[in-house]
């Protein structure tokens, strides 16, 4: 029987819900839309609001049989129960492309590897690439719009009116992804060298044969490892809801977070991977007011960056939970409210 396992949240660092979840804004997209992240070359991201699939993805419980295809590891180092499984999907690749869709996933996984902790727990992960077969080479809206390919997951550019966010239908790759072993992340990559991707709930999509479209899959992770919230401020002006669960925001500033004893606050005026000193940095979450972030500009914020200390402390004790290794906080972390 398949496992579809997922990374448990370490009880020390969860705090009581609260008005924000991690993977998106709290405040209702248009009807018959959800928020996206959408990334830009720039390393910046955004919100984007883009239309729901028709169809439902099915639940991680589902027993339905997996439309066939082969399975291949690109590393196995170990059980599914104690090792982290990234799973990759393809589309746009014809059964002649798949040496080439096999480069693309390891560009994707060599660039994933480069930043910490990936770099540090690489061998604790096994990453499965899933041989979806596609009838026509390409994705929709590729190079220009009105281009359209007959291809699996039905990826395409433009989504929403967004020309670098690239969508597909999510039902299918989470389809096709449970012909692996098991699952913990599914990234999908579409075959193309535009830079391009969007993040869902379940997955995160990139383009293939672009190098800098790794660095989506540097950030989804982020949040499906680490369940660490988006430290960008836009699309909303001021938050004045409860403190956030996520790790890495707050609502209070550098003084309240050291006279509550809150958080990062025994952090405050050190270095921090991603450059800087942690402090108390207004604009997080979506809000360019009322929340802070720890570090001037993490990976959380912009793409090709570093975690900043506290993205790391969380993201490096969410894999030890799941790999099964023993890990404590550092001084100066306290999650308790």
């Amino acid at each position: 029987m398949r496992q579809i396992t997922r990374i448990a949240a370490v009880a020390a660092l969860v705090v009581a819900a609260t008005a924000i979840a991690p993977s998106g804004p709290t405040i209702a997209a248009p009807t018959g839309t959800r928020w996206l992240e959408a990334f830009s070359p720039d390393g910046t991201i955004a919100q984007v609001a883009a239309p729901v699939q028709a169809a439902p993805a099915p639940a991680a419980t589902t027993t339905a049989a997996p439309p066939p295809a082969t399975v291949t590891a690109l590393q196995q180092t170990g059980s599914t129960a104690n090792r982290f499984d990234l799973v990759f999907v393809g589309d746009g690749y014809k059964s002649s492309e798949l040496g080439l869709y096999h480069q693309h996933v390891a560009e994707k996984w060599a660039t994933l590897t480069k930043i910490a902790p990936y770099s540090t727990y690489k061998n604790y992960f096994n990453v499965w690439m899933v041989d979806v077969v596609s009838t026509e080479s390409g994705v929709d809206n590729d190079p220009t719009q009105g281009v359209s390919k007959n291809t699996a997951l039905g990826m395409y550019f433009w989504c929403s009116g967004t020309e670098r966010l690239l969508c597909l239908n999510e039902s299918a790759a989470q389809s096709y992804a449970t012909n692996a072993p098991a699952i913990d992340m599914i990234v999908a990559i579409g075959n193309s060298t535009k830079y391009g991707g969007a993040g869902y709930n379940s997955m995160a999509t990139a383009s293939g044969g672009n190098a800098l479209s790794g660095q989506i899959v540097q950030h989804e992770l982020g949040h499906s490892i680490g369940g660490l919230a988006d430290e960008y401020d836009t699309p909303y002006n001021r938050y004045s809801g409860a403190e956030p669960s996520a790790p890495n925001v707050t609502r209070y500033t550098a003084t309240q977070l050291t006279s509550r004893k809150h958080k990062w606050y025994g952090l405050l005026g050190q270095s921090t991977p991603d450059g800087g000193v942690i402090g108390a940095y207004e604009g997080a979450a979506y809000y360019k007011y009322g929340l802070y972030r720890p570090s001037q500009n993490s990976l959380m914020r912009s793409l090709g960056q570093q975690f900043n200390t506290i993205g790391l402390t969380v993201m490096t004790q969410k894999l030890l939970a799941k790999i099964n290794l023993n890990a404590s906080l550092p001084a100066g972390y306290d999650p308790i409210t």
